[in-house]
């Protein structure tokens, strides 16, 4: 069916969607949104209220019908025009790698730097420290000795333990 084949009566009858349908298949080529619904608001005799109230429910028929589909960059055209393989490829754009921004480097104010004393006059000797004895230290050792065991003595210790209870059985 072609546009030349209709009258005005059957334009009139007709759905907006199935007349883009028959406007699409004239041109053979997909078309852009807004230029397939003015051919048909065209073509409808629509007013401009009735294009302002139209236009969402006809984009919303597009997305619908199965007839139809996007190309990208708000481009139509008829489903049957397009292989399934041909469909993702066009619709799926590739992927831009993206390239990332080379950091710019500051310098840091390098602050000046103040002359410092010789080491060699700020070390402390021994006899300049106070507070620490070391006779404390000493009686602390002798403290630690006390607690500490022998190893003979634990084992005694242990194999008196197993002999009384073999002696209970």
């Amino acid at each position: 069916m072609s546009l030349k084949d209709l009258t005005k009566e059957s334009i009139d009858e007709m759905a907006m969607i199935d007349i883009a349908t028959i406007i699409l298949e004239d041109e053979n080529k997909a078309m852009d949104f807004r230029d397939l619904f003015e051919r048909v608001a065209k073509l409808k005799k629509l007013s401009e209220s009735e294009k302002d109230t139209g236009i969402s429910q006809f984009y919303t028929d597009l997305n619908i019908d199965g007839r139809f589909m996007t190309k990208g960059s708000n481009m139509w055209g008829l489903k049957r025009w397009y292989p399934v393989e041909e469909i993702d490829e066009d619709i799926t754009p590739v992927p831009k790698k993206k390239k990332k921004k080379k950091a710019k480097k500051k310098k840091a104010p390098v602050a000046p730097v103040e002359e410092t004393e010789d080491l060699d006059e700020t070390i402390i000797s021994d006899e300049d420290l106070t507070g620490f004895d070391d006779e404390e230290l000493e009686s602390d050792d002798i403290v630690d000795d006390d607690f500490d065991f022998d190893d003979d003595d634990l084992e005694e210790e242990v194999d008196d333990d197993f002999d009384v209870e073999e002696k209970e059985k």
